[in-house]
């Protein structure tokens, strides 16, 4: 949300995707590194795509436990970026719709806050069951349309296409033809759910507010947005929690 800072002179802060070790930025950079950080195991000893990788921290974490981490991203300043920085993947230009691998090539496609940003999201899940093995999954995590942008019908951020609650996306994975092993949510804990009492009832409507007023940060705000974790968040089973309460959703999705 901190528009236009950046992560060295290569690859700008423009909104479209998160990046490491900037104050301002962290609270998302959290929120979406514990979803690679818990769904990770998934990963383990297997040849991962990470589709639409980003900045690539993710697509490093994953390096950790992986066999093979193949990267892919359309941006050619993105990609060239990845290939300085994360040598341990194997980084690739493409597109997203048609994905650059042949059929049954990996175990693992790692889809984390993309699927928002894409026009055609069936082609792309269907492209995902292509590469994949048999027995294989896709790892996928996206906003939550109800919390994320309340009431509207058209998205808050202006690079999201097509945004989806937990109905939507369960049954976006199933028509196209996998079987949704479990969804989970990312919720606030308890250190976050102080936070946003401290911050006029949610720090992100505080950041957001800081964002679209292009205003200095308060010391207060920045400070507390710095010092997020990723275990200050709770990634939690929609069995056990309202999923439409959730902030994101993660789903696990198989290949038969």
């Amino acid at each position: 949300m901190s528009a236009f800072v950046t992560d060295g002179p290569d690859l700008p802060l423009t909104g479209e995707r998160t990046v490491p070790g900037l104050a301002e930025e962290n609270y998302w950079f959290r929120r979406h590194e514990v979803v690679y950080e818990q769904m990770a195991d998934r990963c383990a000893d297997r040849d991962v795509l990470e589709a639409g990788c980003g900045e690539g921290y993710g697509a490093n974490l994953i390096a950790d436990v992986a066999r093979r981490v193949i990267g892919l991203d359309y941006d050619e300043s993105t990609v060239a970026h990845v290939r300085a920085r994360y040598p341990r993947v194997d980084m690739r230009h493409g597109n997203l719709a048609e994905l650059p691998l042949a059929d049954g090539s990996v175990d693992v496609v790692v889809n984390f806050q993309v699927i928002e940003h894409l026009w055609d999201q069936g082609q792309f899940v269907r492209e995902c069951l292509r590469v994949l093995r048999p027995g294989g999954c896709l790892l996928m995590s996206t906003p939550n349309r109800i919390t994320f942008s309340p009431g509207r019908d058209t998205p808050i951020n202006p690079f999201h296409t097509r945004e989806l609650n937990a109905a939507e996306l369960t049954e976006l994975l199933a028509t196209e033809g996998f079987a949704v092993e479990s969804v989970y949510g990312v919720f606030h804990g308890p250190r976050l759910v102080e936070l946003d009492a401290r911050h006029g009832g949610s720090i992100i409507d505080a950041q957001v507010a800081r964002a679209l007023a292009d205003a200095p940060w308060p010391e207060d705000l920045l400070a507390d947005v710095a010092s997020v974790r990723s275990d200050d968040f709770d990634l939690v089973d929609a069995r056990e929690r309202n999923i439409d309460d959730s902030l994101d959703l993660v789903a696990i999705a198989v290949r038969p």
